[in-house]
């Protein structure tokens, strides 16, 4: 299977948006490790529609007139992984959800480790929110794109920042 990427700037850095004909399959960071997420071959398509798509449902939540994303998601990863991915879309907009939650609403009540682990493999950040999970305790917790911009994009969702 071939995937297409695009690169777009956002308030929150440059990132990388790879597709394949079934759906968004990643969203990378300027600095993510290439062993967060592999999905190769990787063909550039700047002009792809689920690209340009995802690209205007970004600037659309960095603008402050999305809070729901539409696109097809290709989740590549282990069932356990979807299943919490899956979980993760479920989360509303500007609410948050701990660890143990999200491990009881996939039915794996005492995995909350192995959410977390899953939660860092997330291959579309924003759109499937890990941002929204944090620790027990209320804590931030780790994030892919870095505790700051997990911290902004919670701020953004609550009306506390406004993007510019």
């Amino acid at each position: 299977m071939s995937y297409y990427y695009k690169i777009t700037t956002t308030p929150v850095g440059v990132l990388t948006l790879i597709a394949s004909d079934r759906g968004l399959a990643a969203i990378l960071w300027q600095d993510d490790s290439p062993r967060r997420v592999r999905l190769d071959p990787r063909v550039e398509n700047a002009d792809h529609p689920l690209l340009l798509q995802a690209e205007q449902q970004l600037q659309e939540y960095f603008a402050g007139t999305r809070q729901r994303f539409d696109l097809p998601l290709d989740f590549a990863g282990t069932e356990f992984q979807r299943k919490v991915w899956a979980a993760l879309v479920s989360i509303p907009f500007g609410e948050t959800r701990s660890y143990k939650q999200i491990a009881e609403q996939i039915g794996h009540p005492s995995a909350m480790r192995a959410v977390g682990a899953a939660n860092g493999r997330n291959p579309v950040s924003i759109i499937a929110p890990c941002h929204r999970v944090i620790g027990a305790n209320g804590k931030l917790t780790g994030f892919a794109g870095g505790l700051d911009i997990k911290a902004f994009l919670l701020s953004l969702e609550s009306g506390a920042s406004q993007v510019k």
